[in-house]
């Protein structure tokens, strides 16, 4: 009998309840781009690490919301199919936020499929000790949680005893990856990642919701160095512009961004090149849901 365990553990719930956030403290490096705007993570993310002699392999899922467009129903679909795929089901609830519409009709997906599930309460710090005990109480009274967990992510505390739970109750097995890999996610689309989190950051509200961005080249250089070539596709030709700024600033900002992250990241130096292009109702076309993973046809 192995003296090791391993497993999967789905991180579902609405979007920014912090999932991205729990998946990078755990793995102690960024594989999931985290941002204050919300689904932000477009298809399910692995995050692998370790924790005593289990191997914990977080699924950080795209938050569970109401689709309109046809990337929203594959980013939800791509949720619920990290769900089926878990050893371990957690739901993550922003405290301060509580029980919202999308979050409700997570817990009746759960009923309807009869599933187990842990409960973490994310972001404790900005709530009242009192407020947290009666949200637990409003929760428990809705759905039978295995074990309920409060935490902040963000500054790590109390959230000990969650890695802890996981690590017991995942099944005895041969770790699935080797001990240093933090995510099974290329690095070419790591990187694109990076830069789609720095266009969230720089520009204004909307148009993140519009773009994608696609790997073209990754190559690793005779220098020791990696080329690297994204194109940011959008939708209108005023998109472009704003993406590209005054002369050029605002893209040459968030390439530069991008880089010195990447570098950091990587441990390697990284020749970064980002070009836009427009392609109208890109989101439409498959290739740019196989290359994330995503089910084109929900």
């Amino acid at each position: 009998m192995t003296d090791t365990k391993c497993g999967y553990v789905a991180l579902i719930g609405a979007p920014n309840a912090g999932k991205s956030t729990i998946t990078n403290n755990f793995v102690g490096s960024k594989v999931s781009i985290v941002s204050p705007k919300a689904q932000t993570t477009r298809t399910t993310v692995k995050g692998i690490g370790i924790y005593d002699r289990t191997q914990i392999i977080f699924l950080d899922t795209p938050g569970i919301f109401f689709p309109k467009r046809r990337l929203d129903r594959a980013m939800v679909a791509s949720a619920w199919n990290g769900l089926g795929d878990a050893d371990i089901n957690v739901l993550v609830v922003d405290a301060n936020r509580g029980m919202n519409e999308e979050t409700s009709a997570i817990i009746d997906e759960l009923i309807k499929r009869e599933a187990h599930a842990v409960l973490a309460f994310n972001k404790i710090d900005l709530i009242d000790e009192e407020k947290l005990q009666e949200l637990k109480e409003q929760f428990l009274n809705i759905f039978p949680f295995d074990a309920v967990f409060m935490f902040s992510a963000q500054s790590g505390d109390h959230i000990t005893d969650f890695y802890e739970y996981l690590a017991e109750n995942l099944p005895n097995s041969p770790w699935y990856y080797p001990e240093e890999q933090m995510s099974d996610m290329p690095l070419r689309l790591l990187a694109a990642e990076v830069v789609r989190e720095k266009l969230f950051i720089n520009l204004r509200q909307e148009l993140p919701y519009e773009l994608t961005v696609e790997p073209e080249l990754w190559e690793h250089r005779d220098d020791n160095s990696i080329r690297a070539e994204m194109t940011i596709y959008v939708n209108k030709e005023n998109h472009k512009s704003i993406i590209l700024g005054s002369n050029g600033a605002m893209i040459k900002k968030i390439g530069q961004s991008a880089r010195e992250e990447l570098e950091e990241l990587l441990e390697e130096r990284i020749h970064l090149f980002l070009y836009v292009k427009v392609r109208e109702h890109w989101e439409n076309d498959p290739s740019h849901y196989r290359e994330w993973g995503l089910n084109f046809k929900v």
